[in-house]
């Protein structure tokens, strides 16, 4: 599994997209999976805007990681608390794969509030865009400190440019990794 990381607005979806279908490889998103669950407690839990409890989400996650019949596959918002790559790593030999490559989109912060300031939300003010990155930094990087310390190979892009300057960025560090 290769598991990206980036705070809203660096591209972190977009490229790992962008990687899995160039790969051809499985691009899984737990957004989107939570939302075309038709698990109802999950809708209801989703509906009340409670977060859904890690083992109810791990069955719906294990699923779709054991449906993919591609050689590798990316996650993209998943896992966001240390709590969840423990089940991961847990749960590796029941998922058949374990976690081969973290790649981190780096967007400077000033670029990142423009970029999601043009967005134009109305809930995209500067002062809860800090606030979102400063929950970020603190749910990822005990992540990604846990994963450095478990060996696994961190790579960090250079999220500024243009979408496909990016990519190359991103498929020149996967390449570099051999995980072709």
């Amino acid at each position: 599994m290769i598991v990206f990381f980036g705070p809203a607005g660096s591209g972190k979806s977009t490229q790992g997209q962008l990687l899995a279908d160039k790969m051809g490889w499985s691009w899984i998103s737990s957004g989107n999976l939570l939302r075309e669950s038709q698990d109802a407690e999950i809708k209801e839990l989703l509906a009340a805007g409670h977060l859904v409890p890690l083992e109810k989400f791990g069955t719906l996650f294990a699923e779709a990681i054991k449906n993919s019949d591609k050689s590798r596959v990316i996650l993209d918002g998943f896992p966001r608390k240390l709590e969840q790559v423990q089940w991961l790593k847990t749960h590796k030999d029941d998922l058949g794969r374990e976690i081969q490559l973290a790649v981190v989109i780096d967007i400077p912060r000033d670029e990142l509030i423009k970029r999601m300031l043009e967005r134009g939300r109305a809930d995209d003010t500067e002062e809860a865009i800090e606030k979102r990155l400063e929950i970020y930094h603190q749910e990822i990087d005990p992540i990604l400190d846990n994963l450095v310390q478990e060996n696994v190979p961190l790579i960090h892009v250079d999220g500024v440019g243009a979408m496909e300057e990016v990519h190359q960025r991103v498929l020149t560090e996967v390449s570099a990794h051999h995980l072709e």
